[in-house]
């Protein structure tokens, strides 16, 4: 049998359920442990722990599969797990509101290292731990079965699989390869997608609900989408009938891309500014120029990639959220928002909170942000709410 004993007094996330086991909790190793291969946890004093998936070159050295020592890790657990994570989703009525929603979300579904996205009649997979690598061809083969969707493709191009020891790899898993451009719709809003290109799985769907959420505040008003990738929140605050948008990406790809979502809505391009520039120099400028925005989005890529990067990321938040604060209109509202993981949201709160009091605006909190339902917080994993932002608006 592969065992991992943990030292002395090193369980007590485990008894928590928190699944990760790091590489100096571990005492010793028995059996002839491979990557990926499932083992079996223990403590000190002989305790059964769990039963996860070993990663000899992460310091995440398991990730547990299961707490319960009569469940066996095999095809049948795969085939339980997945149906609950699409049990989840349907219970969330999502199949009905949009074409494009997370199927599986790693932790947060009992599957660690494990990420499906649905694009209509594509499935987009993430393999990012060991033990997901592992089993990668069973989970595909209960991914068809369960859902019926046969085109499945993969974007395991990230760094963090280097962390496991493993290589990227991209490409198709199984059925037809995907077109240059997938169509996706989100509440009566359509998109263009690249889930071979594109940012993650291709889109964010993570910020669904937020979308929805800038629409419903931008009737008439002027709005400033910022790090605007394909022009989420921009379309939806155009469908809100925004009086103006102007998205901002420094990516030329990513603005023609933009252009083309704005077509494929037939929205009255004269409502619509695409800018390519950096963000922070273009606010500057804005600033210099006297241009002023009654609704300003803010959702930058990851700042903080590393506990040791956290507090040059800080200054980058504070940077841009303080430049946002001075373009705001009197009574304007400021969605901010951080996909760090590392950045907590007493810190966000915090980093925001300084940048609108040096910009000598009195903000207020309207609402707390997070990701989507479709990416579920696990409440023993704290470590599932990644996405944090505030809706903040200044007095008229």
């Amino acid at each position: 049998m592969n065992k991992v004993i943990l030292k002395k007094g090193r369980e007590r996330l485990l008894l928590r359920l928190h699944p990760w086991i790091f590489s100096g909790a571990v005492k010793r190793t028995e059996g002839s442990l491979r990557v990926g291969e499932t083992v079996d946890v223990f403590s000190d004093a002989g305790r059964f722990l769990g039963r996860g998936g070993y990663s000899p070159a992460s310091q995440i050295r398991v990730r547990i599969w299961t707490f319960d020592e009569s469940e066996t890790v095999d095809e049948e657990f795969f085939r339980k797990r997945i149906q609950a994570a699409i049990n989840l989703r349907e219970s969330l009525e999502l199949p009905g509101q949009t074409s494009a929603y997370r199927l599986i979300s790693a932790e947060a579904d009992g599957l660690p290292g494990l990420i499906v996205d649905q694009y209509d009649d594509f499935l987009v997979c993430q393999f990012l731990s060991a033990g997901a690598e592992h089993w990668k061809t069973t989970i595909v083969d209960q991914l068809k079965a369960l859902t019926g969707v046969n085109n499945i493709y993969e974007r395991s191009d990230v760094d963090v699989r280097q962390k496991e020891g493993l290589e990227q790899a991209r490409g198709l898993l199984s059925g037809d390869t995907p077109p240059a451009v997938l169509g996706i719709e989100e509440k009566d809003v359509k998109f263009f997608v690249d889930i071979v290109n594109g940012h993650k799985t291709g889109f964010y769907l993570d910020q669904r609900e937020n979308r929805q959420l800038v629409r419903s505040h931008s009737r008439g008003k002027e709005v400033l989408n910022c790090f605007a990738y394909t022009g989420g929140f921009g379309l939806s605050a155009l469908k809100g009938g925004a009086r103006q948008v102007t998205n901002v990406e420094d990516v030329a790809g990513l603005v023609e891309m933009i252009d083309r979502n704005v077509e494929l809505n037939q929205f009255d391009k004269d409502r619509c500014t695409n800018l390519k520039a950096d963000v922070f120099k273009l606010l500057r400028r804005f600033e210099k120029e006297g241009r002023k925005f009654d609704v300003i989005v803010l959702d930058p890529p990851k700042f903080a990639e590393s506990q040791a990067h956290l507090e040059r990321a800080s200054r980058g938040y504070k940077d841009i959220n303080l430049l946002a604060f001075k373009l705001l209109r009197p009574g304007g509202l400021l969605f901010t928002f951080s996909c760090s993981g590392l950045m907590k949201m007493d810190l966000f709160q915090k980093i925001v909170a300084d940048a609108a009091i040096d910009s000598g605006r009195d903000a207020r909190i309207v609402q707390w942000l997070r990701q989507a339902g479709d990416h579920p917080v696990k409440l023993c994993i704290p470590e599932t709410m990644y996405l944090k932002g505030l809706l903040v608006s200044v007095p008229a």
